[in-house]
């Protein structure tokens, strides 16, 4: 806590109005933040930021005195290796305000020993952000920034300019290759950029033109290198445009190209312009399979007279002539980069029967300890043509190769001198960072992204190698049921995706009519609660109505509901009695029939065994049975007038039930269209009294009227 209260109060000192105060200040802040990341975020939290970059201005940026530079060193203390503070930088839009700091003028003459360490400084801190080492996200988040506020574009026009002092220009360049590296959009803008000149030329070439030119300065060259590798790292577009300028197909007479200076760097009498432009043409294939097959198509004119040859084997030739260590390690890395994982070229490179020999005889030598990494160099590109070897050519197929080594050089041996690159003290220092930093020409001997490759081959070299040709077939067997078993699971895995697919439809369809089926739901709870509305504003409007509203129903054709009783009564009355004498006079006629027959005379003596008394009783029961049929008919009669009446009754029931059903239908719609207009009232901000006010109002009057009239009757 006191390191926070004196950390802040030691803060208050930058906006002192006395500038030996706040300059001591400065100082002494410069001092507590060297190494100390605890103080570093302390100070940074405490608008070191804000302050530091407005007092840069106010001393006038690059222009400015010894405060600037104190200012600058102060920051470079809090943003070196914090990423925290870097984050905290970028976050708080700082980037921004640095391009004013290289707003340089057309006239660069007389540059002065502290406008060159002051801006020396800032280009350090544009580098301190988008430095390699630091994330890649946060480098590419800080390169994005820089692109969008035209701070890059500042930079390559300090770096296309004039007058500009030798060591500005190298850091200058230094900080546009880290400000493009890995970023596409940062790329593609540099590869526009233009120099100005009569006619304009690429920038790239404008720079090439310099790294293959002995005469320029060594720290120079070793800039635009370490550019030209940005450019090209993770850019396969480039590097499809750098080769193409090697084509037959797109070679311009009139104009230098990229790969014109390339290849006149690669055969060149300077040693160090052989081993940049190798390097350079070896970050235009790196892992790029389609340019390394592209690259086989380039012919080369050596003399007049004589057939053109492949820059491949051009590079070879160069190599058994006896160059120097530098170009002879330069051209072995371009070779190995070229054929590595590219069996195509590979092939190239053994149809010419030297080379081989030329290898293992170099390998097999016992040379000085310079030529120790040459040999190392080619163990190393033998073993990538046994590795990368595809058998397509009878006499150098893999197992003919590895007896090759066997006869001629020992697998020990072989394995020994492969080991002399990683041994070598170079090798360390230039596998550290990718920029190329050598303290003199002849020390250049590895580059970055080749010390990579070698960690990657070493290992599978030496196993290629000292494997027996047994061994090499169980290899082969367990390759080829691995592949089959990949084969099978990358079947699995297209299955599961598809089913994962298919899953996710289903998952999706399953949300999509659970959501129809919720809104389903919701819509019939709301037609059902609308029912329920419906049914008690129904009961509450049978009450209002009260029964003689519905008994208008039985008195459309004058009929009361006891007379409809009485009726149905007395017809079920008759129906009973008609069927009584439907029975009785079926008994009857079975009687006078029985008589009929006993009456009937079946001789002539029968008819006098007749008495008077049957002729009278049988004329008696003639009588009555008339008496009853006329009772029957009049009943029938009865009857069917009855039926009548109630069929008119029933047909007069049915319309009155739908005269009720209309009546009643009318009624909802006119509560539907009282209660839509009740809500546009309200929602005109009307106030609407409930049904029930109205009826409350509405019986009080009632009860008003009826004080009234007993009042007149008094």
């Amino acid at each position: 806590f006191s390191t926070v209260v004196f950390l802040s109060r030691l803060m208050d000192l930058l906006a002192d109005s006395r500038e030996v105060i706040r300059n001591d200040g400065l100082l002494l802040l410069q001092q507590l933040t060297k190494g100390n990341t605890a103080i570093q975020k302390i100070v940074a939290f405490e608008n070191a930021f804000e302050r530091l970059l407005e007092i840069i201005t106010e001393e006038g940026s690059s222009d400015g005195g010894i405060v600037v530079e104190d200012c600058l060193l102060l920051l470079l203390n809090l943003l070196k290796n914090n990423s925290s503070n870097q984050n905290f930088f970028k976050e708080g839009s700082y980037i921004q305000k640095m391009k004013s700091w290289f707003e340089v003028g057309d006239d660069n003459s007389g540059w002065s020993a502290q406008k060159v360490t002051n801006l020396h400084l800032m280009l350090q801190l544009v580098r301190v952000m988008v430095s390699p080492v630091n994330a890649p996200g946060a480098t590419a988040s800080c390169q994005k920034a820089m692109f969008q506020c035209g701070l890059l574009q500042q930079l390559c026009t300090i770096l296309m300019a004039t007058g500009v002092p030798a060591d500005i220009l190298t850091e200058t360049i230094n900080t546009v290759s880290e400000v493009i590296r890995g970023s596409e959009v940062n790329q593609d803008y540099f590869a526009s950029v233009n120099a100005p000149s009569n006619p304009p030329r690429p920038a790239i070439v404008v720079l090439l033109m310099s790294m293959v030119n002995e005469r320029q300065p060594f720290v120079l060259r070793c800039a635009v290198l370490y550019c030209f590798q940005c450019f090209l790292y993770k850019n396969q577009k480039g590097q499809g445009e750098i080769v193409a300028t090697l084509l037959p197909s797109t070679i311009d007479a009139s104009s230098v190209s990229a790969g014109q200076l390339l290849c006149g760097g690669l055969f060149s009498a300077d040693s160090l312009s052989n081993w940049c432009a190798a390097v350079a043409l070896a970050h235009a294939l790196q892992d790029n399979l389609t340019q390394k097959e592209q690259l086989l198509r380039v012919q080369l004119a050596t003399s007049l007279g004589k057939p053109p040859v492949s820059l491949l084997q051009q590079c070879t030739n160069i190599l058994s002539q006896g160059s120097r260590v530098q170009t002879k390690v330069g051209l072995l890395m371009l070779l190995c980069t070229w054929i590595s994982n590219c069996p195509i070229a590979v092939m190239h490179f053994l149809h010419n029967q030297d080379n081989v020999p030329f290898l293992t005889g170099q390998i097999s030598e016992n040379l000085g300890e310079d030529e120790r990494l040459v040999q190392g160099l080619c163990a190393l590109l033998l073993g990538i043509c046994i590795y990368y070897n595809d058998n397509s050519l009878e006499n150098y197929t893999k197992e003919k190769l590895k007896q090759l080594i066997e006869k001629r050089i020992g697998k020990e041996n072989f394995v020994e001198k492969l080991g002399f690159i990683t041994k070598h003290e170079l090798y360390s220092r230039a596998a550290q960072k990718p920029q190329p930093a050598f303290s003199a020409p002849e020390h250049m001997l590895f580059d970055h992204e080749f010390t990579k490759l070698i960690k990657e081959l070493e290992g599978m070299i030496t196993k290629a190698v000292l494997k027996s040709s047994e061994d090499e077939k169980k290899e082969e067997e367990v390759k080829k049921t691995l592949e089959q078993h990949d084969s099978i699971i990358t079947q699995y895995k297209e299955l599961i995706r598809e089913q994962d697919c298919q899953i996710t439809e289903l998952k999706e369809q399953v949300a999509s009519l659970s959501s129809q089926s919720e809104t389903l739901q919701n819509t019939v709870t709301q037609q059902f609660s609308q029912i329920q509305q419906h049914r008690d504003q129904y009961n509450i409007l049978k009450l209002k109505l009260g029964t003689e509203q519905f008994s208008h129903i039985y008195h459309v054709n004058g009929l009361q509901p006891e007379e409809r009783s009485q009726l149905r009564e007395q017809l079920e009355e008759l129906q009973r009695q008609n069927q009584l004498l439907q029975t009785q006079l079926t008994d009857r006629d079975s009687l006078i029939t029985s008589l009929k027959a006993e009456a009937t005379p079946s001789t002539e003596d029968s008819t006098s065994d007749v008495t008077e008394l049957q002729r009278e009783e049988v004329q008696a029961l003639l009588e009555r049975k008339e008496v009853m049929e006329k009772e029957l008919a009049s009943a029938s009669s009865t009857a069917a007038v009855m039926q009548t009446e109630k069929n008119q009754l029933q047909q007069e029931l049915q319309e009155s039930k739908k005269e009720q059903d209309d009546l009643l239908m009318l009624l909802a719609d006119q509560d539907q269209k009282i209660l839509s207009l009740k809500h546009r009232l309200k929602g005109l901000g009307e106030t609407i009294e409930d049904e029930d006010d109205l009826d409350a109002r509405d019986q009080s009057d009632d009860d008003d009227d009826d004080d009234d009239e007993e009042e007149c009757d008094e």
